[in-house]
């Protein structure tokens, strides 16, 4: 298995435009996402990176939705998605649309997200699924370079392992949209399963105590003589009068 963390920074799509089929994965991560936004709620909604922008969000409950991102005038702040500008546990739910792909350190990503989101608070994560028509056409040289196939595909299953580190809950994964240049409304790709090049995952935020401290109830101790003297009196009171 290859490091999670390389040298080589990737450059990631101003939009989704930009990648063969773009827009058909965007209409198939919408469709994916539909049911989910109107079960989240708080006050702060992250889309972070230039994908995740262009997700459309109104179906979410939470007010204030803002982009954050690097060199592009439709993000609300500019900051590097590694070295967010908030305190911890200021976020509600954050949407990150392909950024573990063209991150450099996807470890340091998930944690600097980790680190802004409140208890409970939601994660949104979505990537390319290696194991589909796009896995297999990063395996061809000519398109090595080409978008997005020059990004990285990882296992759903690795993101499992991060997140679990992190205390995340799972509530959802899928892998959709099976054929790239059809609409994700066809019956292949509405109901294709592990096979889909788009890999979806809802996770929330989980709280834990490193070490279980049950309460512990102390019942008085009693002294043998005591007890037997009680004893006694209460056969005493209880005892009839002879006729």
């Amino acid at each position: 298995m290859k490091p999670a963390r390389i040298d080589k920074k990737i450059q990631m799509p101003v939009s989704w435009s930009d990648i063969p089929f773009g827009e058909q994965y965007q209409q198939a991560l919408e469709n994916q996402l539909r049911p989910w936004w109107p079960k989240m709620f708080g006050f702060h909604l992250l889309k972070l990176g230039h994908l995740s922008t262009e997700i459309h969000t109104e179906e979410c409950l939470i007010s204030h939705q803002f982009n954050v991102g690097e060199n592009d005038p439709r993000f609300n702040l500019i900051a590097q998605p590694d070295a967010l500008p908030f305190t911890a546990k200021s976020i509600d739910a954050c949407l990150v649309s392909h950024c573990l792909a063209y991150s450099h350190d996807p470890h340091w990503l998930l944690r600097e997200v980790d680190r802004v989101l409140i208890d409970d608070g939601w994660l949104i994560i979505t990537g390319f699924n290696p194991f589909s028509l796009a896995g297999l056409a990063k395996l061809v040289p000519v398109l090595r370079k080409r978008q997005p196939y020059c990004s990285r595909f990882f296992p759903s299953v690795r993101v499992f392992d991060w997140l679990s580190l992190l205390n995340y809950e799972v509530l959802y994964h899928r892998n959709c949209h099976v054929i790239p240049w059809m609409s994700p409304q066809r019956w292949i790709n509405k109901s294709g399963g592990g096979i889909g090049v788009l890999s979806v995952i809802v996770a929330r935020k989980r709280t834990y105590p490193l070490t279980p401290t049950p309460l512990k109830f102390k019942q008085p101790k009693m002294k043998i003589g005591t007890a037997l003297g009680a004893a006694k009196e209460l056969s005493k009171r209880t005892k009839k009068p002879s006729a």
